[in-house]
Order: structure tokens, then sequence, then C-alpha cells
């Protein structure tokens, strides 16, 4: 058993650096944030649960804390036999532990967020892919798998809610100018969606945050900064900038740091909680919550500069 220690690269956020922990699948080599990881140990006998997802193998207690299992393998259609040396992962995000099988772990790479690429549609499987990101670490190209895809597809109940946007009831209209930098195709629809039933429809979606913030610094001089961008949300895990170093770079920048800016990660967690305030986020907080994601942009809104 190996518990994985994530304050390193706590104590750096915003350096657009992230630790990638290589494993394979059938010989072929994937990745995960190690933000996102607690422990790796060896495979082990599991309950399996009626009507539960096909890559669901059931449910497991290592300790105090039932965790669902996922047979990676299955989900990416590896058609192979579980071995005895087979390793689950466990996870810890969106307030979630769950535990993924992988055939090996190979080790750890701490690489530029600069050095992951989006994928091409014939390798990420078009909008619906499961390949968030190609990554360079060394001599070797890994896939970063969209772990939050495929939790929200294996389990949609987990994910961000239609129905918390509707529970609020009849909404004004907003021209508010939002920005948004999210790299996840499902997940950006699916807040693109909620944030315009909720009344704001004057949103502006980036796949990371180097192009929003390049589009910050295009902005024409003249005129309110607020009209033409009153809020920023961002995801933390990003290719080519994450959220961290956005912010930083907001909120160290006069001309920019006034607009609030709000993080909306699923790796929220008291350290990163600490490390978001550091940097100057305004607010934090954890996906799928969608309806308090919207209580905090209306209360930042009212009350902005």
């Amino acid at each position: 058993m190996a518990e994985v220690h994530n304050s390193g690269i706590l104590l750096e956020s915003g350096t657009n650096e992230i630790e990638i922990m290589e494993f394979t699948i059938d010989g072929s080599l994937y990745g995960i944030n190690v933000a996102k990881v607690r422990e790796i140990i060896m495979s082990a006998p599991v309950k399996v649960m009626p009507h539960a997802h096909p890559a669901v193998e059931g449910i497991f207690k290592p300790r105090d804390v039932v965790i669902t299992v996922v047979d990676l393998p299955n989900y990416l259609g590896v058609n192979k036999e579980k071995g005895a040396k087979d390793l689950f992962i466990i996870t810890n995000f969106n307030k979630m532990f769950i535990a993924f099988r992988v055939h090996t772990v190979v080790g750890i790479s701490r690489i530029s967020w600069m050095d992951i690429h989006k994928p091409d549609k014939t390798v990420s499987g078009g909008s619906e892919g499961v390949a968030t990101g190609i990554a360079q670490c060394g001599p070797d190209l890994v896939t970063i798998l969209d772990f939050e895809r495929i939790v929200a597809e294996i389990a949609p109940e987990t994910s961000i809610q239609m129905d918390e946007i509707e529970q609020m009831g009849p909404r004004s209209k907003s021209e508010e100018p939002i920005w948004i930098a999210e790299d996840s195709i499902l997940l950006s629809k699916m807040i693109e969606d909620c944030l315009r039933k909720a009344g704001y429809v004057n949103l502006r979606m980036f796949p990371n945050g180097r192009e929003l913030w390049d589009a910050l610094n295009a902005l024409p001089k003249e005129g309110k900064l607020f009209d033409k961008v009153a809020l920023i949300i961002t995801d933390i895990e990003m290719p080519q900038m994450d959220g961290h170093r956005l912010t930083k770079l907001v909120k160290s920048d006069h001309r920019f740091s006034p607009v609030p800016l709000i993080i909306f990660s699923s790796l929220i967690s008291e350290e990163m909680r600490i490390k978001g305030r550091q940097l100057g986020a305004d607010e934090q907080m954890s996906k799928p919550e969608i309806g308090h994601l919207v209580d905090v942009m209306d209360h930042l809104l009212e009350n902005k500069k």
C-alpha cells in the first residue's frame, strides 16, 4: 500500500506545474493528476452491486469507508481478465472516494501545463471523448483521462444537476459578461446550460486558462472593464495554463484584479482552499455545486466595484 502525498504540488501552486501519475492499461500509458490520488493499493475482492453501470465492479471497504470500484480497462473497452497484480488507484474529487482498477503504476512526472495539449478528436473520441490531454512526460506521450467525465457518465446523479437551477424558480435575465475557463467539453456544456437557465446569457467559454488570459490582454484599453468582463469562473486542471496560475496572473495585475474570480473545481479541499485564497481568488467551491455557484455569482456581481 502506498499513500500519495500532495504537499509538494500544493506549496507551489500558481507556477503552472502539475504532477502526473502514470499508469498502464494493457500496456498503454495513461495519466491522472496526483492531486486527485489518495493512495494506491493492491486490488481486492469487491461486492457486486446489482443494476450498476457495466464498468462498475462493485464496492469494497478497505478501512472505514465504502468505496466504489470502477474497472477502468472495461470502461476503455479493453477485454482482459482481471489479474492478481492489478492495482486500485483510490481517488478523491467532487467530494467522493472512487477506486479505479489499473494494471500497473509507472511513476510520477512533474511537468508544466504547457506540456499538455488538447488531443485531436480522432484520439479523444470526438466531443464526448474521454481523453482530456496528451502530456509529454520525458520521452513518453501520456494520455490524460477526463476522470470527471468518466464519473459523470457512470453516475450522472453525482455530476452537475440542472434541477438545482430549476428549484430556484423564475429568475431575471442578466447581460453581465461572464468568462469561464473549463477544459472538459462535457462539463463546459453542463455549466453553460445551467448558467443560461439561471439567466446568465452573456457567457464566453474558454478551453483553458491561457486562452482566457490572452483574451483579457487583448481587450481594448478604452471603456469600462466591467462592461467587457464582469466575473471570471475557472477550473483548476486545464492544459496550457491551470486555474491557479490564471488566478495569480489576474489578481496580481492592476488592470484586471478588480474583476471577481471564482475557482470552481472538483479538487477543492481545505489545502486547495488555502492556496486559492493566497492567490487572490474571491470565492472557491467544489463541483458539482452549481446552485451554490449561481448564488455566489449573484452576490459578487451585486457587490462588485
